[in-house]
Formats: structure tokens, C-alpha cells, sequence
């Protein structure tokens, strides 16, 4: 691999990134600049004096497996806001019909 590798690691229940070395030896992340939510670079460096070998690499949001609660009480809300009242109350009534 060119740019080395990156690898998931847990400790205490914190998930962390290792990168490491296309020699091999753990590197360590020096910078990140953050383009946006879901990408960023990561500047990083080689633990070997040795070595020295400095590079970029990409960190990138890739898919969903389970969605967040919270995105779907967001997005019920945000449909709930706009209703009219009528539509509200018509909904809630056919809500406590049900129960």
C-alpha cells in the first residue's frame, strides 16, 4: 500500500483510528483538516526515525447500518411542525383512538 494503512482500535469504549506506515511502523496523526462533516484529511507521520515518510490520508463517512433515534424524532417533529393545526389535532385524535 502507498500511503500505508488505518485501522479501527477500542480502547476504554472510545473507538480511535491507528494509521500505519508503508514500512510498517505505527505513524501517528499529526493535523486533520475537517472539508466537511463527512470527510477529512489526515496528516500523518511516521514513528521510525528511520523512516520519516510523512503523508495524507482520507477520512470519509462511507453508509448508515442503523440510523440514529434522535435523526428520527428530528425528522417526525419537523413533519408534525408542518401540518396545519386541523391536521395536527385530526392526527392526535386518531392517535388516542388507537390506545
Amino acid at each position: 500500500m502507498l500511503c500505508g494503512k488505518m485501522e479501527p482500535v477500542q480502547r476504554a469504549g472510545v473507538g480511535k483510528m491507528r494509521v500505519y506506515c508503508k514500512c510498517g511502523e505505527k505513524g501517528r496523526i499529526v493535523s486533520r483538516e475537517d472539508l466537511s462533516p463527512e470527510f477529512a484529511k489526515l496528516y500523518c507521520q511516521c514513528s521510525s526515525v528511520k523512516c520519516g515518510h510523512t503523508w495524507v490520508a482520507n477520512l470519509t463517512f462511507s453508509h448508515t447500518l442503523s440510523p440514529s433515534a434522535q435523526a428520527v424524532d428530528r425528522l417526525l417533529f419537523d413533519r408534525l411542525r408542518s401540518l396545519s393545526r386541523a391536521q395536527q389535532r385530526d392526527l392526535f385524535d386518531q392517535l388516542d383512538g388507537v390506545s
